[in-house]
């Protein structure tokens, strides 16, 4: 059986190496995705951030911290927004009057009071002089809310600009500042320009802090900037100034390093305390649900009847939460809060020092991780299958997922997940695919080699479990058939070439498939002749029985065959020559499996014991019988209808072996005719044994009787033998 180079050792090499080549491409190609950072990349990162923030929110009470909002009571109150400065300049003192400690302003105040009487006088027609003059003598409305920020310490808010150019002819005015290392600014959240408040409400302030939050590409706030900066100049963020005001800092400071910011240094009264940011300045916000307990109506503020406890003591943000003015943020755990809360969680953070933290050297340790892992699975899998190296890398995910926990939960890391899990997926899939590309090649290979030679159940056994197939030989107990036509010289005589060919091919066709229906594996075609053997390459537990039951179903189909035959060479209009075969088997240890040259090799047996089935296969001849096994083979089928024929010495061999004729099967051995007739030619074969010629004789005559001639030329041979003695 010719046997394809694919199972040889070094093709499964190859493969394996293609298979690693492949997951390394993956993996190279991954780092490289990584390093691009496109926007499916960051949102999966932010998302599983945001998985975190869900499992384990901000456990921080509220600190001192209130929320004066703009709502939809105030506005249907006191009228639409913006309202006149001489109603912020009241929430102001009311604010300072019930303990605020500072005031700090989600709105920006960009341009004068159109309610202010000088303005106000120019929407007006035809006023008298006198009510004039009385009007313009009132107090404008900006100077008033100047006056009233004087007597407070607040804190506005502006924001950074995307077209270039300020709203003041003046520098925008600056908290004091220090740089600890290099230049934070080629790192720092860049601007064109700026919207301010206007000059007099600017001055009178205590600080100015940027308001200005970015959400993230899929509009969800989780880091503001908490200093930015616009052109040379470097602004801190509204919480950033609320602090430094609330605890008398004279200054704060930037921390740079070769990567860019590592954080920023508040310092106070009471020391300092450094807030940890990206390298750009950003800081993470470690939120937790909305605390609607702390907000407080502007309109209750005006109305005296927010309770003090609220305002007391209290670092206190004005802010919209009003629909309509459309300062409304999307958080990892809400979809809507107002923007204003998102400054009350940065200031929260900040003073519980609550942080949460992605410094510049995650990226490359999650790099180096993803590599790692995947590298290990590029080694193992081909060695260990699919199947167990899904378990190491499961495993792998696993421990780095709870590292992964473990560092936000107690530490505040933001560590990312989905790469190396996506990455090791990736590179899994691939060595997965690939090794199922080469389980496939393999098995149509197999399917290739044996389907001509094997049933088609065996053929699917071995393409299911090809490493069944040992490479090189190995030695097992085989059972091995061989067949030839008898008279074949004779009958190749009366056809040519054509018809002689159309006759082989028409008998070994159903010879062979009766081969396969019992689990044989041709070996060979020799012309007329058939060489098959059991147990190999798969294992086979009855191959003995198996082989004796294919020889008797070859007998039953050559009768069908030559009944085929006499209806064919009738229609011819010529003579039928009927077909008769021997069949020889026997059962004994062989060499099996891939034997030639490099440049063609077969998968075939060698080994005495097919010597002597070869050599039972011509002994057919001699003893008249079709079917003729071996002492062994007789030994593993004694259900069958077998019968001692004689004892015979092989050539090569110095001890005599038992030869039996197989007649049939259980059935027709436990009939009385064949256990009558294997009892006599028993007694026939003794009497021979010891020379009871005398009684040989008669011995002989009563088996031919109850053989019914079918084996008269077996019986013949004792009949010589006999003759032989007595002359």
């Amino acid at each position: 059986m010719r046997f394809p180079r694919l199972f040889g050792g070094g093709s499964g090499a190859r493969l394996r190496l293609v298979e690693r080549l492949w997951a390394l491409a993956i993996l190279v190609l991954a780092i490289g995705v990584r390093y691009w950072d496109p926007a499916l990349v960051e949102i999966l990162r932010y998302k599983q951030f945001d998985v975190a923030q869900v499992l384990k929110p901000s456990k921080t009470p509220a600190f001192k911290i209130t929320i004066v909002e703009i709502d939809e009571e105030s506005l249907a109150s006191i009228g639409q927004w913006p309202w006149p400065r001489t109603v912020i300049a009241d929430l102001i003192l009311k604010l300072r009057a019930a303990g605020a400690v500072v005031i700090g302003f989600d709105v920006i105040f960009a341009e004068p009071d159109r309610t202010s009487p000088a303005l106000f006088l120019k929407t007006l027609r035809g006023l008298e002089p006198d009510l004039v003059k009385v009007l313009m003598r009132l107090p404008d409305n900006d100077a008033v809310m100047a006056t009233a920020m004087g007597q407070a310490l607040v804190v506005l808010g502006q924001s950074g600009f995307e077209r270039a150019g300020l709203k003041s002819a003046t520098p925008p005015r600056t908290a004091p500042h220090g740089e600890r290392g290099t230049d934070p600014r080629p790192y720092l959240l860049n601007f064109p320009g700026l919207i301010r408040n206007i000059a007099p409400l600017e001055k009178a302030a205590r600080g100015v802090g940027m308001i200005t939050v970015k959400p993230e590409l899929d509009g969800i706030t989780r880091r503001v900037p908490l200093v930015s900066r616009v052109g040379e100049d470097i602004l801190p963020s509204l919480a950033v100034e609320m602090l430094r005001v609330a605890t008398g800092g004279r200054a704060y400071a930037t921390d740079t390093g070769p990567a860019g910011l590592t954080g920023l240094i508040l310092r106070g009264v009471r020391g300092q305390v450094k807030v940890p940011t990206d390298r750009d300045g950003h800081f993470w916000i470690h939120f937790r649900k909305s605390d609607r307990s702390r907000y407080v109506s502007a309109m209750d503020v005006l109305s005296e009847k927010a309770p003090r406890a609220l305002l007391r003591g209290k670092l206190v943000l004005v802010g919209a939460s009003a629909v309509g003015l459309r300062d409304i943020k999307a958080t990892p755990l809400e979809a809507a809060i107002p923007g204003v809360e998102a400054q009350a969680f940065v200031i929260e953070n900040m003073i519980s020092k609550t942080f949460l933290t992605r410094p510049f050297w995650t990226t490359g340790a999650e790099i180096v991780l993803t590599a790692l892992i995947s590298l290990l699975l590029i080694l193992v899998v081909p060695l260990l299958g699919p199947i167990r190296s899904l378990i190491i890398g499961f495993v792998g995910v696993a421990v780095s997922a709870g590292g992964f926990w473990y560092a936000f939960a107690e530490k505040g890391l933001l560590l990312d997940l989905t790469f190396p899990a996506a990455t090791t997926f990736a590179v899994y899939a691939v060595l997965a695919y690939m090794n199922y590309v080469g389980e496939e090649r393999s098995k149509r290979q197999v399917r290739s080699a044996f389907s001509r030679y094997m049933s088609p159940a065996l053929v699917e056994q071995l393409a299911e479990q090809p490493e069944r197939l040992v490479l090189g030989g190995e030695t097992k107990e085989l059972s091995i058939l061989f067949s030839d036509i008898r008279g074949f010289t004779t009958i190749s005589e009366g056809l040519d070439a054509a018809a002689l060919t159309g006759l082989i091919n028409d008998y070994l066709t159903p010879m062979t498939g009766v081969i396969l229906e019992n689990n044989g594996t041709i070996d060979k075609y020799i012309g007329d002749a058939i060489m098959a053997f059991w147990n190999a390459p798969l294992d086979d537990l009855h191959h003995a029985a198996h082989s004796c039951r294919a020889a008797l179903g070859m007998l039953e189909a050559l009768k069908t065959f030559n009944a085929e035959g006499v209806e064919l060479a009738a229609s011819g209009g010529r003579p039928h020559i009927p077909i008769k075969i021997g069949i020889g088997i026997n059962t004994g240890q062989c060499s099996v499996g891939n034997m030639g040259s490099m440049q063609r090799f077969d998968y075939s047996v060698l080994g005495d014991a097919v010597n002597l089935a070869a050599r039972l296969e011509s002994a057919t001849k001699e003893y008249g019988v079709e079917i003729i096994i071996g002492d062994n083979t007789q030994a593993l089928v004694p259900n069958l209808a077998t019968m001692e024929l004689d004892l015979v010495k092989v050539k090569g061999k110095t001890e005599a072996s038992r030869i039996f004729g197989l007649f049939g099967d259980e059935t027709y051995a436990a009939s009385p005719e064949f256990a009558k007739l294997k009892a006599r030619n028993y007694d026939m074969l003794t009497a021979a044994r010891d020379e009871k010629w005398a009684i040989l004789g008669s011995l002989i005559a009563e088996c031919r009787g109850l053989a019914d001639g079918r084996l008269d030329g077996y019986y013949n041979i004792f009949q010589k033998r006999m003759k032989s003695h007595a002359a």
